[in-house]
């Protein structure tokens, strides 16, 4: 399935293949959660599962596995689904995908004060200079993080960009799904 880089981390092969995947669906799409799990801790104990996704011994898959869970509620914010998250101890990080309006810092400035959320919402989707950007962050229970951002306007695998604090507000939300 993944054309994703086999020099790169465990995590960060992970979250190319999440995003090639969310890619691979088009834009407009609602956020996506995903489960990480060991690849070879689930060919022991979920061996049905394991073939099921395609990781036989014979695939030679190692690292991470993502496993898209259920559709995230729509009409509750976001932060506040994650809140309600718990995880169990097969799971060794999660991901999640989702778009977002994005303005450069120079538009800062510009924004006007005193606006509600709605509004400033709005203001964002008609400025001139707003950029739509799907995010993939993925965490690890250990703590690693990594990200990649995919721009509409750029809208190919040679042009994600990756790194591990690109996108560090979603990295702590999903962080704290581990919290004890």
């Amino acid at each position: 399935m993944s054309n994703t880089p086999m020099a790169a981390s465990p995590l960060t092969r992970a979250v190319l293949e999440i995003d090639e995947y969310a890619s691979g669906l088009g834009w407009d799409q609602p956020a996506r959660l995903f489960a990480l799990v060991d690849t070879a801790r689930l060919r022991v104990q979920e061996p049905s599962l394991a073939a099921q996704l395609g990781l036989g011994e014979e695939s030679g898959a190692t690292g991470l596995t993502p496993i898209e869970q259920d559709e995230i509620p729509s009409g509750k914010p976001l932060d506040e689904f994650l809140g309600t998250i718990a995880w169990p101890d097969a799971v060794v990080g999660c991901a999640l995908t989702v778009e977002r309006l994005m303005l450069p810092p120079s538009a800062e400035a510009q924004v006007p004060q005193g606006l509600s959320e709605a509004k400033l919402t709005k203001w964002v989707a008609e400025h001139p200079e707003r950029q739509e950007v799907r995010m993939t962050v993925a965490v690890l229970r250990d703590g690693s993080r990594e990200s990649a951002l995919r721009l509409r306007e750029k809208d190919s695998a040679t042009e994600v960009l990756t790194g591990p604090a690109l996108v560090p507000g979603l990295a702590e939300a999903l962080a704290a799904t581990f919290a004890d």
